[in-house]
């Protein structure tokens, strides 16, 4: 046998190749990045200055993106468990430094401001992946075992930020790596009753306001001017766009200040008021094309680490969109969950960019067997 293992190099075709930039997986995420800062200008009444905030911030994702899909795989394998733990600390640092408006869930180094959390939406999934790389697969219970303790110690330390929103999300990436490493339906099933019958202790934990969300989810009108206030005005503003919506620069829910965070957690109640059902099928089918993606990336991927790397962190970003989605149209309870791409914010966005260039790392730099 004279197979061998190489780096698979293509032949230079212009900047895309240069760069190790995959533009079926960039393109979708361009536009998406365009329509919310259509959307956040609109909705803002033609705040400028906010638009080209959120504009610095999508460049400096898009400079993270191309820095690591430059970086081998290989590299991102090694440095997972410095990278893993470093935050953790950073997150034990915020329970004793942070900072926050109705949370403290920033460090604030007076040049940055920035939440860790958001950096274990890349590090749970990088850590799982890299502690299976060199396992048999299907893992054994043993090392399901340890691969839950890796989730749960992160999420564990948001929820007492208190973020139960980004704790339960990344809580969920950790799950979705550890299923795709092998664990078993049964396995599985039996891990998820296990949780469910936690469920009373985590109700008696959690905070007032957490409460109350999860009650409003229910029955919004209960409480039509306080905690069901979101979820009400969001269910009005994008049934009055229908099916064409209002039109560019025509919604007025946003715009007079009915539906709170319109250009954070609910720019989708924005876009959809002005956009209508049909606008928001093409942003759902762009998200799906991008999960889609990243999924044929871990197909062809000929390792464990970018297999289950590169799905996982495909398959969390839809999750965050199905969340977000869930959340404004009242299917599920409202927590703290950003639109992919579009919703105005600084960590989160940068964390999305270098979560795709983890992606195009492991497509540019796929070995393939050759004879």
């Amino acid at each position: 046998m004279n197979d061998y293992i190489e780096n698979n190099r293509r032949p230079f075709t212009g900047l895309s190749s240069l760069f190790y930039i995959d533009l079926k997986l960039f393109m979708p995420i361009v536009i998406i990045t365009i329509i919310g800062l259509v959307t956040i200008y609109s909705s803002s009444s033609g705040d400028i200055a906010l638009v080209l905030k959120q504009f610095t911030r999508i460049l400096i994702g898009v400079i993270v993106m191309i820095f690591i899909a430059q970086v081998h795989p290989d590299n991102l394998k090694l440095f997972a468990p410095i990278l893993y733990f470093f935050t953790l600390v950073l997150l034990i640092l915020v329970l004793f430094f942070g900072v926050g408006k109705s949370a403290d869930r920033w460090l604030d180094l007076y040049i940055i401001r920035f939440q860790p959390s958001e950096l274990m939406k890349i590090f749970v999934p990088l850590m799982l992946a890299s502690y299976y790389s060199d396992k048999p697969l299907p893992p054994k219970t043993k090392y399901i075992f340890f691969a839950i303790l890796i989730a749960v110690l992160p999420v564990f330390l948001i929820m007492k930020q208190p973020d139960l929103g980004t704790s339960l999300l990344i809580g969920m990436s950790g799950a979705i790596a550890i299923l795709l490493a092998g664990m078993s339906i049964k396995f599985f099933l039996v891990s998820s009753f296990s949780t469910a019958a936690f469920a009373p202790i985590l109700w008696m934990n959690m905070h007032e306001y957490q409460k109350q969300r999860v009650l409003t989810f229910f029955n919004p009108e209960l409480d039509p001017l306080g905690s069901g206030y979101h979820l009400m005005q969001s269910k009005i503003a994008l049934g009055s766009g229908g099916f064409f919506g209002k039109g560019i620069f025509n919604g007025t829910q946003s715009k007079l200040g009915f539906v709170p965070e319109h250009s954070t957690d609910f720019i989708l109640t924005a876009f959809g008021e002005e956009f209508g059902f049909f606008g928001v099928l093409i942003l759902m089918i762009l998200y799906l094309f991008i999960a889609l993606r990243g999924l044929s990336i871990s197909i062809k991927a000929t390792d464990n680490f970018g297999r289950i790397l590169s799905a996982t962190l495909s398959l969390t970003i839809f999750l965050y969109v199905l969340v977000n989605v869930g959340m404004v149209i009242g299917f599920l309870p409202v927590v703290g969950a950003p639109l992919p791409f579009m919703s105005y914010g600084g960590t989160s966005m940068v964390t999305l960019f270098a979560t795709i260039g983890i992606i195009m790392s492991i497509k540019s730099h796929q070995r393939i067997l050759r004879k």
